[in-house]
């Protein structure tokens, strides 16, 4: 929680507390970043207007670098420029002052289920990454032709190698990849793909 004004912080601590959310509060975005919580927050609620760096400037520098933090923010006035651009960066929600409880407490179980929900990803496509990387050369070859389709007589002719040898590297993969059907395999390939972060893919 990221507000200026020490009351609002002080109550919406107690209403998150009183439904057994862990809350840290901060009175500004460097406060925030100097706490170190960054990397452990499940969703952040901050004011969008602050002294200093303002809470939409935050939220859409958090979208620019590639943050995926769930973020709900609040403020007196919201107009539709700021609401647009909130929710363009990503936002849960945006709600204005005086909040009511039961919206906020509704926004925060959403962004929590969010951010839940992406770490849950995050440490499959780790673990995904990881098997990855105990593939051959020739298997991630392989592993690839596959994926987009191609038959066993087909890959062996792309590759220059014998039909049996691509079903041996064929084997080795859907078993070093966890993969118990085709259709998982080609999944797995997806997911590999989207990471932009792979310098294999």
């Amino acid at each position: 929680m990221i507000d200026d004004d020490e009351s609002v912080r002080e109550a919406l601590r107690g209403l998150f507390q009183s439904v057994g959310m862990v809350t840290e509060i901060y009175r500004s975005v460097q406060a925030f970043l100097d706490s170190g919580q960054l990397e452990r927050a499940g969703c952040i609620v901050l004011d969008i207007r602050l002294p200093g760096r303002s809470g939409l400037e935050f939220q859409e520098a958090l979208a620019r670098n590639g943050a995926t933090h769930s973020v709900v923010l609040i403020s007196g006035h919201v107009d539709v420029q700021m609401a647009v651009r909130a929710m363009k960066a990503g936002a849960v929600d945006v709600l204005t002052k005086p909040v009511r409880e039961q919206d906020l407490l509704e926004a925060v179980n959403r962004g929590l289920a969010q951010d839940q929900q992406r770490r849950a990803e995050a440490k499959r496509d780790q673990a995904l990454g990881s098997r990855y990387a105990t593939l051959s050369e020739r298997e991630r070859q392989v592993f690839s032709l596959v994926a987009a389709g191609l038959l066993n007589k087909q890959i062996a002719e792309r590759v220059t190698i014998t039909e049996a040898t691509v079903k041996l590297h064929r084997s080795q993969v859907m078993k070093k990849m966890g993969a118990e059907s085709l259709t998982e395999l080609v999944r797995m390939a997806d997911r590999l793909a989207r990471d932009e972060t792979n310098p294999n893919l």
